[in-house]
């Protein structure tokens, strides 16, 4: 199996709606999140199975959250996605290695998993998990996760949390996490402003719930056009010069040529 690549944009689509499947795969979204939890009442659940296993072939990635480990539709979700695996597996309310290993056992080590840290016990639990084989990346339920411990959603409130998820994932080995969803979706300067935050702490990304948090998001997390020509810049710089460079006043070090290198593999992966 070819090695996933980490998610930066995906979007949620309530699993009991395919019709907005085939929409879903073709807003510019990296990813699908078929939903089977919170989008999901009780009473469409069965009807969100039944999507499931007829659902469109799609041109980015499937991943389907299912419901927590200590839900009574857990078990449930494991039997319709046996039937019909998805590309990865997001499991919410992560707080073992132990709910990691049952989805593993079945899927095998090769089904990329993407826990989600909602609570005080799933940040206790974040470096353990982060070692976990099968993987991928984490993301942070942040609304969960503050309703949780008693706090305050807002950025400063969970701050040590998301400082640790990114530590962890960086121990680990794994991809850089997935920041949680922004609850609006029609103000492109706050969904942009949300994902700067989060880019800037070391996520890669961030949960969307609209296809009107795509663009914004995009922008923030991709290597823009200005990023990669000045990348482009700093490495004709250093392979014309045989001491210490400077480049617009500053001066050109490892980390820089090592960010730069990054910005040009990630702009080009992306234009292939």
């Amino acid at each position: 199996m070819a090695t996933p690549k980490p998610l930066s944009v995906p979007l949620f689509v309530p699993g009991h709606r395919p019709e907005l499947f085939a929409k879903a795969g073709a807003s510019g979204a990296d990813a699908v999140i078929l939903d089977l939890e919170d989008a999901v009442a009780d009473a469409d659940k069965p009807a969100a199975h039944a999507a499931l296993m007829s659902r469109p072939d799609l041109p980015v990635p499937l991943v389907v959250r299912c419901n927590g480990f200590d839900s009574r539709w857990f078990a449930k979700d494991m039997v319709a996605l046996a039937k019909t695996p998805p590309q990865m597996i997001m499991l919410p309310k992560a707080e073992s290695v132990d709910h990691l290993d049952v989805i593993a056992k079945q899927f095998g080590a090769d089904m990329p998993i993407i826990p989600i840290v909602e609570s005080a016990l799933g940040l206790a639990a974040i470096e353990a998990m982060m070692m976990h084989p099968s993987v991928l990346q984490c993301a942070f339920g942040h609304l969960d996760f503050s309703l949780d411990i008693g706090a305050d959603p807002q950025w400063d409130s969970l701050h040590y949390a998301r400082g640790r998820i990114v530590v962890a994932s960086r121990l680990g080995q794994k991809a850089s996490p997935l920041d949680g969803v922004a609850v609006r979706f029609d103000d492109a300067k706050i969904v942009a402003g949300e994902a700067r935050r989060a880019r800037d702490m070391g996520f890669g990304g961030k949960l969307l719930i609209h296809p009107k948090q795509i663009a914004p998001a995009k922008a923030v997390f991709r290597p823009s056009d200005a990023d990669y020509e000045w990348a482009q810049r700093v490495m004709t710089a250093v392979a014309n010069s045989a001491s210490a460079v400077q480049l617009d006043g500053a001066m050109v070090d490892v980390p820089v040529i090592k960010r730069a290198e990054a910005i040009i593999r990630d702009y080009e992966a992306l234009a292939s």
